[in-house]
Formats: structure tokens, C-alpha cells, sequence
């Protein structure tokens, strides 16, 4: 990670809160009680459920629900896939990276080739990531704008903040 990605997730050299104006940073918590919890979800600007974790010395945020199938992401696993960190959905067992939201797959040349070689391939960004900042003990997060459509925007409406997902139907891909 270069020092200007490291900078963008975590930062405490302003006295006050981020903000630029195109885009609001919004409270989350306080740093402590996030590395003590581990892991937070908030509902952001009444339109975003946001996870935020803590890993490595490091603070993370995304769309709380698996692009895939809309799986709670607080109760992943943190794994390392080709030196690359992920949370690992509980639901389906899917790899999403924590640094671009990528979704990761195990992918084969050739699959009658014995042995068997696998790799780690993407499938491209699939989760959305937010921005974190940290000033003075507080945790601010800013929602990624893009207007580009990310797979998990999917489950960012209030049809799925209000019912159970297992009640849900499953979007097909």
C-alpha cells in the first residue's frame, strides 16, 4: 500500500471534521470502541448500511451486504488470498477485498492439466468501499459517489433494511 492510500484510510492530521463540497463525512464512532468491537455497522445519511472494521491497525469500510447474495459482511472472516486481504462472506463463502472491493476467485488454465493449477483472479470491483477517516479519536465515514453501478448497491434500498434476506428473493446473476 503506498503512504497516499494509507493516508486515505486512516488520518488524524486535522482538528476538525473531513468534509469537502461535493461530499459529507459522517460520524461513526469513536476509534477505541471500533478496535475494541472490531467491527461497527451504521446506517449513514439514512440511505447506507456501512460496515467498518478494524484489521492490521488499519480501518476499512464498505457496503455492509454481500454483492452476491446479500450476505451479512459482520460475520465474515478476514482471510489473505495472494497477499491480498479479504472479508469472506458467511453465507456463500465469497472473497471481497477489503482495499478495492474486488470480488476474488480461484481460476484454472487448464483444468485437464494434472496437477491442477489454480490462481487468485478478480472479477472485478463488486463491493462498494468508502472512504475512513480517523481525527483526534473520531471516525468519520464518506460514502463512495460514484455514480457507476457496483453489484452491491443492490441491497442498499429499504426493502432489504426493513425485511429478513432469507425472506427475500435472490437476485439472479
Amino acid at each position: 500500500m503506498s503512504s497516499e492510500e494509507e493516508t486515505s484510510q486512516t488520518s488524524s492530521s486535522s482538528m476538525s471534521p473531513p468534509s469537502s463540497s461535493s461530499t459529507t463525512a459522517h460520524f461513526i464512532g469513536k476509534k477505541e470502541e471500533i478496535v475494541k468491537a472490531g467491527r461497527v455497522t451504521k446506517l449513514v445519511n439514512r440511505c447506507r448500511d456501512v460496515l467498518v472494521l478494524y484489521h492490521q491497525g488499519q480501518l476499512h469500510a464498505m457496503d455492509m451486504r454481500c454483492y452476491h447474495a446479500g450476505g451479512a459482511l459482520q460475520h465474515g472472516d478476514i482471510e489473505e488470498f495472494n497477499g491480498r486481504l479479504c472479508i469472506v462472506c458467511p453465507w456463500h463463502k465469497y472473497k471481497i477485498t477489503l482495499e478495492e472491493g474486488e470480488g476474488l476467485y480461484q481460476a484454472v488454465d487448464d483444468p485437464m492439466a494434472k496437477p491442477l493449477r489454480t490462481y487468485w483472479r478478480s472479477k472485478g470491483v463488486k463491493q462498494r468501499i468508502h472512504k475512513v477517516t480517523e481525527v483526534n479519536g473520531d471516525v468519520y465515514v464518506t460514502l463512495n459517489d460514484s455514480s457507476e453501478a457496483i453489484e452491491s448497491d443492490t441491497y442498499q434500498t429499504e426493502r432489504f433494511r426493513t425485511g429478513s434476506l432469507s425472506a427475500q428473493p435472490k437476485p439472479r446473476k
